[in-house]
């Protein structure tokens, strides 16, 4: 089986996984707990922190909060940061911020949506004509999750800020953490991350936080998390965490450059009288979004699964969604018989150019095939 759905998910890291077994067998004790083996935890779970934390942030200037998993990490960015006036995001966003910025509507806060360009990136004229000084938060996805665009958030955060000081500023970086050379800068307030894209456990994400951003809690309860996350810790799952984001970055530039050769491969090798590409050339290179024009997608995902690949059709977080189309292929000026077949193809730096060589081979004969019979 050939897995090309790493957007969705990857496989968790074999070598992390064995290094965190212990804080699941041996240490599995509360880390709240008063007795020095909860304290020892205590302690684990302090320098996890602090090694994610300084992978892409100062430690003297952001803090982090273990959640458990990138959508809520969203949702507390969303629900603890928009207090009043109103909420400007982009028609770009993941459904975590797009769903929670929704649900802000029904509680009396407006909420405006920037437009996408062509790539799928945000239209930064139109994001800041809609940051006045009402605005008390702006949402940004950093990476695209369905086209990869990639948006220059700290540019556009010191944008924003230049505007109204006051706006609280947030990007989704769930598919640019461990996969694309960056820091955060003094103008992003809040940033969130996820554990099972990068090798880490289902169950684990965190919020990247301003140290001088005061927010309420999300989630109450015992206090854990700085008094901004209750609930007892998962030990092995920030542990796995840790571990996969250190292997991460260890090696991230020849894992980048590794990606890039498997998506050039992909680009090359799908037939391009049967494919249209919809990734620009400047999109991150872990996801490649393509469209089978004509064809549904979801068509053919079933057949390349029954041929031994595994591919999307877009974000799995939205495949029970009952809408036909894409609002984000759509809202790059996609007409919808192209978003009808669009594919998502996502790569791991553990994806070999054999593999890719066959996935292509097999999405040319598929689409070949049904074009035959329609005709």
């Amino acid at each position: 089986m050939i897995y090309l759905d790493n957007a969705a998910t990857t496989k968790p890291d074999a070598e992390c996984l064995k290094r965190a077994e212990e804080y699941l067998l041996s240490k599995y004790y509360n880390p709240s707990a008063l007795y020095a083996e909860g304290y020892n935890l205590h302690l684990e779970l302090k320098r996890a922190r602090n090694n994610v934390l300084s992978l892409i942030a100062d430690e003297y200037n952001f803090s982090l909060v273990f959640t458990s998993c990138g959508t809520e990490a969203d949702n507390q960015a969303v629900f603890c940061g928009a207090k009043r006036g109103n909420v400007v995001t982009t028609m770009g966003e993941h459904s975590a911020i797009y769903s929670a910025v929704n649900e802000l509507k029904q509680r009396g806060i407006e909420v405006r949506f920037a437009e996408l360009n062509g790539d799928g990136s945000v239209n930064c004229g139109s994001l800041l004509s809609l940051v006045d000084e009402n605005t008390s938060l702006v949402s940004v996805i950093h990476v695209n999750n369905e086209t990869g665009a990639v948006n220059d958030i700290c540019a556009i955060a010191k944008s924003v800020k230049s505007k109204n000081g006051r706006t609280l500023f947030h990007s989704d970086g769930v598919q640019a953490f461990g996969k694309i050379a960056f820091r955060l800068s003094k103008d992003i307030d809040l940033y969130s991350v996820s554990a099972h894209k990068i090798g880490g456990i289902k169950g684990c994400g965190a919020l990247f936080k301003r140290k001088n951003l005061a927010i309420k809690p999300f989630i109450y309860g015992g206090g854990q998390e700085q008094g901004l996350r209750s609930g007892t810790e998962n030990v092995f799952g920030i542990k796995c965490f840790e571990f996969a984001s250190l292997k991460k970055y260890e090696n991230l530039g020849n894992a980048f450059k590794n990606v890039k050769r498997l998506n050039g491969t992909m680009r090359k090798r799908l037939d391009s009288g049967l494919f249209k590409i919809l990734s620009s050339e400047n999109s991150s290179p872990y996801i490649l979004s393509v469209a089978a024009t004509g064809l549904r997608g979801e068509t053919v995902l079933h057949e390349a699964d029954d041929s031994g690949l595994i591919i999307g059709t877009g974000s799995a977080c939205s495949s029970n969604a009952s809408k036909r189309y894409s609002r984000i292929i759509l809202a790059c000026g996609v007409e919808k018989e192209t978003a009808d077949g669009v594919l998502r193809i996502s790569f791991s730096s553990e994806n070999t150019v054999e593999e890719v060589e066959k996935a292509a081979e097999i999405l040319n004969s598929i689409v070949k095939n049904r074009k035959q019979i329609m005709a």
